[in-house]
Protein backbone atom coordinates (compact mmCIF):
# COMPACT_ATOMS: atom_id res chain seq x y z
CA UNK A 1 0.00 0.00 0.00
CA UNK A 2 3.12 2.10 1.37
CA UNK A 3 4.22 1.46 -2.45
CA UNK A 4 1.55 2.14 -4.41
CA UNK A 5 1.49 -1.80 -5.60
CA UNK A 6 -2.39 -2.41 -3.44
CA UNK A 7 -4.87 -0.23 -5.21
CA UNK A 8 -8.61 -0.45 -4.55
CA UNK A 9 -11.37 -1.45 -6.94
CA UNK A 10 -11.33 1.37 -9.33
CA UNK A 11 -7.35 1.27 -9.50
CA UNK A 12 -6.64 4.29 -7.62
CA UNK A 13 -4.19 4.16 -5.14
CA UNK A 14 -5.20 4.12 -1.34
CA UNK A 15 -4.52 6.95 0.43
CA UNK A 16 -7.29 6.68 3.16
CA UNK A 17 -7.17 4.46 6.27
CA UNK A 18 -9.73 4.02 8.21
CA UNK A 19 -9.21 1.77 11.37
CA UNK A 20 -12.55 -0.09 13.26
CA UNK A 21 -12.23 -1.39 16.86
CA UNK A 22 -13.05 -0.95 20.07
CA UNK A 23 -11.33 -0.97 23.12
CA UNK A 24 -7.37 -2.08 22.89
CA UNK A 25 -7.94 -2.83 19.70
CA UNK A 26 -8.61 1.08 19.17
CA UNK A 27 -6.84 2.30 22.03
CA UNK A 28 -3.48 0.77 21.76
CA UNK A 29 -3.57 1.79 17.94
CA UNK A 30 -4.21 5.70 18.39
CA UNK A 31 -2.17 5.91 21.08
CA UNK A 32 0.65 4.67 18.75
CA UNK A 33 -0.26 6.27 15.94
CA UNK A 34 -0.91 10.08 17.74
CA UNK A 35 2.06 9.03 19.83
CA UNK A 36 4.83 8.91 16.80
CA UNK A 37 2.42 11.01 14.39
CA UNK A 38 5.80 13.21 13.31
CA UNK A 39 7.24 10.07 11.98
CA UNK A 40 4.27 9.23 9.54
CA UNK A 41 3.53 9.77 5.71
CA UNK A 42 1.37 12.41 5.96
CA UNK A 43 0.56 11.26 2.19
CA UNK A 44 -1.80 8.86 3.49
CA UNK A 45 -4.79 10.24 5.91
CA UNK A 46 -5.63 8.27 8.93
CA UNK A 47 -9.24 8.04 11.01
CA UNK A 48 -9.88 5.50 13.61
CA UNK A 49 -13.57 4.53 14.22
CA UNK A 50 -14.91 2.24 18.01
CA UNK A 51 -18.19 4.02 18.67
CA UNK A 52 -20.87 2.36 17.39
CA UNK A 53 -22.82 5.41 17.69
CA UNK A 54 -23.40 6.09 13.60
CA UNK A 55 -21.95 9.38 13.80
CA UNK A 56 -18.57 8.40 14.40
CA UNK A 57 -17.90 6.39 11.54
CA UNK A 58 -20.31 9.29 9.66
CA UNK A 59 -17.64 11.57 10.50
CA UNK A 60 -14.70 9.63 9.78
CA UNK A 61 -15.16 8.84 6.29
CA UNK A 62 -17.16 12.30 5.38
CA UNK A 63 -14.62 13.53 3.16
CA UNK A 64 -13.00 10.67 1.99
CA UNK A 65 -13.31 9.17 -1.45
CA UNK A 66 -14.28 5.23 -0.63
CA UNK A 67 -12.03 4.23 -4.42
CA UNK A 68 -9.13 5.33 -2.56
CA UNK A 69 -10.04 3.80 1.23
CA UNK A 70 -8.62 0.94 3.24
CA UNK A 71 -10.63 -0.10 6.24
CA UNK A 72 -8.68 -2.27 8.48
CA UNK A 73 -10.94 -3.95 10.78
CA UNK A 74 -9.07 -5.03 14.37
CA UNK A 75 -10.57 -7.53 16.65
CA UNK A 76 -9.07 -10.22 18.33
CA UNK A 77 -12.48 -12.69 18.15
CA UNK A 78 -14.35 -11.31 15.49
CA UNK A 79 -17.40 -11.40 17.93
CA UNK A 80 -17.21 -7.77 19.56
CA UNK A 81 -20.95 -6.09 18.06
CA UNK A 82 -19.66 -2.65 17.72
CA UNK A 83 -16.88 -3.62 15.94
CA UNK A 84 -19.07 -5.89 13.89
CA UNK A 85 -21.55 -3.38 13.16
CA UNK A 86 -19.30 -0.58 12.11
CA UNK A 87 -17.37 -2.62 9.74
CA UNK A 88 -20.73 -3.51 8.25
CA UNK A 89 -21.73 0.05 7.84
CA UNK A 90 -18.44 0.90 6.02
CA UNK A 91 -18.86 -1.74 3.53
CA UNK A 92 -22.43 -0.82 3.08
CA UNK A 93 -21.41 2.86 2.56
CA UNK A 94 -18.25 1.44 0.38
CA UNK A 95 -20.11 -0.61 -2.18
CA UNK A 96 -23.37 2.29 -2.19
CA UNK A 97 -20.89 5.06 -3.24
CA UNK A 98 -18.71 3.28 -5.34
CA UNK A 99 -21.85 1.32 -7.20
CA UNK A 100 -19.94 -1.58 -7.07
CA UNK A 101 -21.16 -5.51 -6.19
CA UNK A 102 -18.90 -7.45 -3.35
CA UNK A 103 -16.49 -7.79 -5.83
CA UNK A 104 -14.56 -4.43 -4.22
CA UNK A 105 -14.48 -5.47 -0.82
CA UNK A 106 -11.36 -7.47 -1.08
CA UNK A 107 -9.66 -4.55 -1.97
CA UNK A 108 -10.66 -2.28 0.30
CA UNK A 109 -10.59 -4.25 3.97
CA UNK A 110 -8.30 -6.08 6.00
CA UNK A 111 -9.27 -8.03 8.66
CA UNK A 112 -6.43 -8.18 11.79
CA UNK A 113 -7.52 -10.76 14.07
CA UNK A 114 -6.38 -14.40 15.30
CA UNK A 115 -9.94 -15.77 14.80
CA UNK A 116 -9.36 -16.38 10.99
CA UNK A 117 -13.07 -18.30 10.60
CA UNK A 118 -14.37 -15.41 12.13
CA UNK A 119 -13.63 -13.41 9.18
CA UNK A 120 -16.09 -14.20 7.34
CA UNK A 121 -17.72 -10.88 8.72
CA UNK A 122 -15.62 -9.23 6.43
CA UNK A 123 -14.91 -11.30 3.39
CA UNK A 124 -17.00 -11.40 0.49
CA UNK A 125 -19.99 -14.37 0.51
CA UNK A 126 -18.46 -16.27 -2.25
CA UNK A 127 -15.17 -16.10 -4.10
CA UNK A 128 -12.88 -13.55 -2.79
CA UNK A 129 -11.52 -13.13 0.54
CA UNK A 130 -9.94 -10.07 2.60
CA UNK A 131 -6.93 -10.94 4.05
CA UNK A 132 -6.60 -11.67 7.54
CA UNK A 133 -3.32 -10.42 9.47
CA UNK A 134 -2.51 -12.03 12.60
CA UNK A 135 -2.52 -9.29 15.62
CA UNK A 136 0.07 -6.99 16.48
CA UNK A 137 1.82 -3.91 14.94
CA UNK A 138 0.68 -4.17 11.48
CA UNK A 139 -1.57 -1.08 11.62
CA UNK A 140 1.25 1.04 12.15
CA UNK A 141 3.25 -0.15 9.73
CA UNK A 142 0.85 1.35 7.00
CA UNK A 143 1.76 5.07 8.42
CA UNK A 144 5.50 4.62 9.70
CA UNK A 145 6.70 1.42 7.79
CA UNK A 146 8.68 -1.47 9.47
CA UNK A 147 12.56 -0.17 9.52
CA UNK A 148 11.64 2.63 12.30
CA UNK A 149 9.92 -0.33 14.67
CA UNK A 150 12.78 -2.98 14.02
CA UNK A 151 14.75 -1.81 16.99
CA UNK A 152 12.08 -1.36 19.34
CA UNK A 153 10.98 -5.49 18.35
CA UNK A 154 14.30 -7.21 18.94
CA UNK A 155 14.54 -5.12 22.13
CA UNK A 156 11.11 -6.24 23.39
CA UNK A 157 11.77 -9.79 22.38
CA UNK A 158 15.14 -9.65 24.76
CA UNK A 159 12.60 -8.82 27.32
CA UNK A 160 11.17 -12.16 28.54
CA UNK A 161 15.09 -13.35 28.81
CA UNK A 162 16.31 -11.20 31.62
CA UNK A 163 13.13 -10.18 33.16
CA UNK A 164 12.85 -12.40 36.05
CA UNK A 165 16.84 -11.92 36.75
CA UNK A 166 16.70 -8.23 37.32
CA UNK A 167 16.75 -6.82 41.17
CA UNK A 168 14.52 -4.05 42.72
CA UNK A 169 16.89 -1.58 44.21
CA UNK A 170 14.60 0.21 47.00
CA UNK A 171 16.09 3.20 48.92
CA UNK A 172 13.05 3.64 52.11
CA UNK A 173 9.77 4.00 50.11
CA UNK A 174 11.52 4.82 46.78
CA UNK A 175 12.47 2.68 44.28
CA UNK A 176 15.59 2.84 42.12
CA UNK A 177 15.60 0.86 38.65
CA UNK A 178 17.71 0.65 35.91
CA UNK A 179 15.68 -1.39 33.35
CA UNK A 180 12.57 -1.54 31.93
CA UNK A 181 12.03 -4.80 33.28
CA UNK A 182 12.75 -3.47 36.69
CA UNK A 183 9.96 -0.74 36.24
CA UNK A 184 7.33 -2.27 35.97
CA UNK A 185 7.66 -4.32 38.51
CA UNK A 186 7.99 -1.04 40.72
CA UNK A 187 4.66 -0.13 39.19
CA UNK A 188 2.59 -3.57 39.92
CA UNK A 189 4.33 -2.82 44.00
CA UNK A 190 3.31 0.88 43.80
CA UNK A 191 0.00 0.16 42.39
CA UNK A 192 -0.67 -2.49 45.00
CA UNK A 193 0.87 -0.08 48.06
CA UNK A 194 -0.81 3.31 47.32
CA UNK A 195 -3.76 1.55 46.53
CA UNK A 196 -4.49 -0.95 49.74
CA UNK A 197 -2.18 0.98 52.08
CA UNK A 198 -2.32 4.89 51.45
CA UNK A 199 -6.37 4.43 50.08
CA UNK A 200 -5.12 6.01 47.22
CA UNK A 201 -7.85 5.27 44.68
CA UNK A 202 -7.11 7.10 42.10
CA UNK A 203 -3.28 7.81 40.30
CA UNK A 204 -3.38 10.43 37.97
CA UNK A 205 -0.93 9.72 34.45
CA UNK A 206 0.78 13.25 33.17
CA UNK A 207 2.26 13.55 29.45
CA UNK A 208 4.07 17.02 29.52
CA UNK A 209 3.73 16.45 25.37
CA UNK A 210 0.84 17.10 23.07
CA UNK A 211 1.84 13.63 20.90
CA UNK A 212 0.85 11.63 24.10
CA UNK A 213 -2.47 12.99 24.29
CA UNK A 214 -4.03 9.72 24.15
CA UNK A 215 -1.69 7.77 26.34
CA UNK A 216 -3.91 8.45 29.58
CA UNK A 217 -7.16 6.79 27.63
CA UNK A 218 -4.84 3.62 26.68
CA UNK A 219 -3.56 3.69 30.19
CA UNK A 220 -7.48 3.12 31.39
CA UNK A 221 -8.37 0.64 29.40
CA UNK A 222 -4.79 -1.45 29.79
CA UNK A 223 -4.69 -0.91 33.52
CA UNK A 224 -8.79 -0.71 34.74
CA UNK A 225 -10.00 -3.31 32.66
CA UNK A 226 -7.40 -5.88 33.16
CA UNK A 227 -7.65 -5.17 37.12
CA UNK A 228 -10.99 -3.99 37.43
CA UNK A 229 -11.79 -7.51 39.06
CA UNK A 230 -13.12 -8.99 42.43
CA UNK A 231 -12.03 -12.52 42.14
CA UNK A 232 -9.04 -14.37 41.36
CA UNK A 233 -8.69 -16.75 38.95
CA UNK A 234 -9.91 -19.96 40.76
CA UNK A 235 -13.30 -17.39 41.35
CA UNK A 236 -12.40 -16.78 44.69
CA UNK A 237 -13.68 -13.23 46.05
CA UNK A 238 -10.31 -10.64 46.88
CA UNK A 239 -10.14 -9.00 50.18
CA UNK A 240 -8.56 -6.07 48.91
CA UNK A 241 -8.57 -3.45 45.94
CA UNK A 242 -7.56 -4.65 42.75
CA UNK A 243 -6.66 -1.52 40.40
CA UNK A 244 -7.17 2.32 41.14
CA UNK A 245 -9.10 4.96 39.12
CA UNK A 246 -6.80 6.28 36.41
CA UNK A 247 -7.12 9.98 35.15
CA UNK A 248 -4.90 11.92 33.36
CA UNK A 249 -4.71 14.55 30.59
CA UNK A 250 -1.84 16.09 28.56
CA UNK A 251 -0.05 18.99 30.58
CA UNK A 252 -0.81 21.56 30.37
CA UNK A 253 -4.05 21.57 29.85
CA UNK A 254 -4.27 19.38 32.51
CA UNK A 255 -3.42 21.97 35.05
CA UNK A 256 -6.52 24.34 33.89
CA UNK A 257 -8.78 21.25 34.25
CA UNK A 258 -8.36 18.63 37.47
CA UNK A 259 -4.74 19.64 39.01
CA UNK A 260 -6.73 21.64 41.54
CA UNK A 261 -8.28 18.58 43.16
CA UNK A 262 -4.91 17.29 43.36
CA UNK A 263 -3.19 20.36 45.15
CA UNK A 264 -5.91 21.09 47.44
CA UNK A 265 -8.65 18.52 47.44
CA UNK A 266 -8.95 15.67 49.98
CA UNK A 267 -7.53 12.93 48.27
CA UNK A 268 -4.95 11.58 48.12
CA UNK A 269 -3.60 11.27 44.18
CA UNK A 270 -0.19 10.15 43.45
CA UNK A 271 0.76 11.34 39.71
CA UNK A 272 3.21 9.90 36.92
CA UNK A 273 4.50 13.05 34.94
CA UNK A 274 5.96 12.23 31.64
CA UNK A 275 8.07 14.67 29.81
CA UNK A 276 10.92 14.76 26.61
CA UNK A 277 13.44 16.78 26.51
CA UNK A 278 13.42 17.31 22.54
CA UNK A 279 10.93 17.72 20.92
CA UNK A 280 10.33 16.43 17.14
CA UNK A 281 8.73 19.83 16.08
CA UNK A 282 10.98 22.69 15.25
CA UNK A 283 9.57 24.73 18.13
CA UNK A 284 10.50 27.88 19.64
CA UNK A 285 13.22 26.46 22.62
CA UNK A 286 11.61 28.25 24.80
CA UNK A 287 8.31 26.22 24.78
CA UNK A 288 10.12 23.01 25.61
CA UNK A 289 11.56 24.69 28.55
CA UNK A 290 8.54 26.28 29.58
CA UNK A 291 6.55 22.90 29.00
CA UNK A 292 9.50 21.68 31.52
CA UNK A 293 9.33 24.01 34.04
CA UNK A 294 6.17 22.99 34.71
CA UNK A 295 6.83 19.57 35.35
CA UNK A 296 9.62 20.64 37.67
CA UNK A 297 7.09 23.05 39.47
CA UNK A 298 4.12 20.76 39.90
CA UNK A 299 6.14 18.28 40.83
CA UNK A 300 8.05 20.39 43.94
CA UNK A 301 4.62 22.39 44.78
CA UNK A 302 2.91 18.93 45.11
CA UNK A 303 5.80 17.72 47.49
CA UNK A 304 6.19 20.78 49.61
CA UNK A 305 2.64 22.91 49.10
CA UNK A 306 2.07 26.08 50.13
CA UNK A 307 0.73 26.61 53.77
CA UNK A 308 -2.01 29.46 54.45
CA UNK A 309 1.38 31.84 55.97
CA UNK A 310 2.86 31.57 52.84
CA UNK A 311 0.23 32.65 50.79
CA UNK A 312 -0.48 35.43 53.31
CA UNK A 313 3.50 36.12 52.79
CA UNK A 314 2.81 36.35 49.33
CA UNK A 315 0.35 39.20 49.26
CA UNK A 316 -2.94 37.18 48.74
CA UNK A 317 -4.04 37.48 52.86
CA UNK A 318 -7.55 37.47 51.60
CA UNK A 319 -7.04 34.02 50.35
CA UNK A 320 -4.56 32.58 52.80
CA UNK A 321 -6.65 29.30 53.18
CA UNK A 322 -8.10 28.64 50.14
CA UNK A 323 -5.31 29.09 48.35
CA UNK A 324 -3.17 27.19 50.08
CA UNK A 325 -2.24 23.64 49.11
CA UNK A 326 -1.80 19.78 50.63
CA UNK A 327 1.79 18.97 51.12
CA UNK A 328 3.81 15.52 51.86
CA UNK A 329 1.93 13.14 49.05
CA UNK A 330 4.58 9.90 49.00
CA UNK A 331 5.82 8.87 45.81
CA UNK A 332 8.76 7.41 43.79
CA UNK A 333 10.78 8.98 41.14
CA UNK A 334 11.81 7.45 38.29
CA UNK A 335 14.97 7.95 36.59
CA UNK A 336 15.64 8.49 32.79
CA UNK A 337 16.50 5.83 30.52
CA UNK A 338 20.10 6.03 30.19
CA UNK A 339 20.30 7.24 33.74
CA UNK A 340 20.43 6.36 37.23
CA UNK A 341 20.01 9.29 39.24
CA UNK A 342 16.23 9.06 41.22
CA UNK A 343 15.34 11.93 43.42
CA UNK A 344 14.45 11.49 46.89
CA UNK A 345 11.15 9.81 48.38
CA UNK A 346 9.52 13.04 49.40
CA UNK A 347 8.69 13.80 45.46
CA UNK A 348 5.02 13.77 45.12
CA UNK A 349 5.09 13.11 41.71
CA UNK A 350 6.65 10.67 39.50
CA UNK A 351 8.72 11.68 36.33
CA UNK A 352 9.80 9.81 33.26
CA UNK A 353 12.28 11.78 31.08
CA UNK A 354 13.61 10.70 28.03
CA UNK A 355 15.52 12.88 25.59
CA UNK A 356 12.75 12.40 22.92
CA UNK A 357 9.85 10.12 21.55
CA UNK A 358 11.04 7.75 18.80
CA UNK A 359 9.52 4.72 17.19
CA UNK A 360 12.74 3.11 17.81
CA UNK A 361 13.12 3.78 21.64
CA UNK A 362 10.59 1.01 22.45
CA UNK A 363 7.16 3.14 24.04
CA UNK A 364 5.58 0.82 24.95
CA UNK A 365 8.20 -0.72 26.89
CA UNK A 366 9.15 2.83 28.54
CA UNK A 367 6.38 4.35 29.07
CA UNK A 368 4.06 1.22 30.36
CA UNK A 369 5.67 1.02 33.53
CA UNK A 370 4.30 6.83 36.71
CA UNK A 371 -3.68 23.14 42.20
CA UNK A 372 -4.81 23.88 40.40
CA UNK A 373 -2.76 26.28 37.68
CA UNK A 374 -2.09 28.41 40.02
CA UNK A 375 0.14 26.33 42.18
CA UNK A 376 3.21 25.88 39.80
CA UNK A 377 2.93 28.75 37.74
CA UNK A 378 5.23 31.16 40.29
CA UNK A 379 7.41 28.06 40.62
CA UNK A 380 7.65 27.34 36.82
CA UNK A 381 8.53 31.30 36.40
CA UNK A 382 11.45 30.58 38.65
CA UNK A 383 12.90 27.59 37.19
CA UNK A 384 12.71 28.81 33.28
CA UNK A 385 15.95 30.96 34.10
CA UNK A 386 17.52 27.66 35.77
CA UNK A 387 16.85 25.74 32.73
CA UNK A 388 18.00 27.86 29.97
CA UNK A 389 21.51 29.40 31.99
CA UNK A 390 24.25 28.52 30.17
CA UNK A 391 25.96 27.88 32.82
CA UNK A 392 25.06 25.44 35.52
CA UNK A 393 23.11 28.17 38.07
CA UNK A 394 22.97 27.73 41.87
CA UNK A 395 19.98 25.70 42.47
CA UNK A 396 17.95 26.12 45.65
CA UNK A 397 15.15 23.51 45.54
CA UNK A 398 15.01 20.20 47.28
CA UNK A 399 17.66 17.78 46.49
CA UNK A 400 14.71 15.75 44.05
CA UNK A 401 14.11 18.71 42.13
CA UNK A 402 17.37 19.54 41.56
CA UNK A 403 17.76 16.37 40.20
CA UNK A 404 15.44 16.85 37.96
CA UNK A 405 16.89 20.08 36.76
CA UNK A 406 20.40 18.83 36.51
CA UNK A 407 19.15 16.20 34.57
CA UNK A 408 17.37 17.88 32.05
CA UNK A 409 19.87 20.06 31.21
CA UNK A 410 22.46 17.51 30.62
CA UNK A 411 19.54 15.70 27.87
CA UNK A 412 19.17 18.55 26.50
CA UNK A 413 22.49 19.33 25.82
CA UNK A 414 24.42 23.01 25.26
CA UNK A 415 22.58 26.34 25.13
Amino acid sequence: MRSGAWKGHTGKRIRNVVNIGIGGSDLGPVMAYEALKHYSDRAITFRFVSNVDGTDLAEAVRDLDPAETLFIVSSKTFTTLETMTNARTARDWLLAAMKADEHAIARHFVAVSTNARGGGEVRHRHRQHVRILGLGRRPLFHGFGHRPFDHAGHRARQFPRHAGRLPCRWTSISARRRSSATCRSCMGLLAIWYNNFFGAQTVAVLPYDQYLKRFPAYLQQLTMESNGKHVTLDGARVDYDTGPDLLGRAGTNGQHSFYQLIHQGTRLIPCDFIAFAHSPEPARPGITTCCFANVFAQTEALAFGKTAEEVRAGGNAGLARAASTVRGQPSVEYPAAGGSDAGGAGQAGRALRAQRLHPGHDLAGRLLRSVGRGAGQGLAQRIIPELESASEPKFEHDSSTNALIRRYRKLKGPA
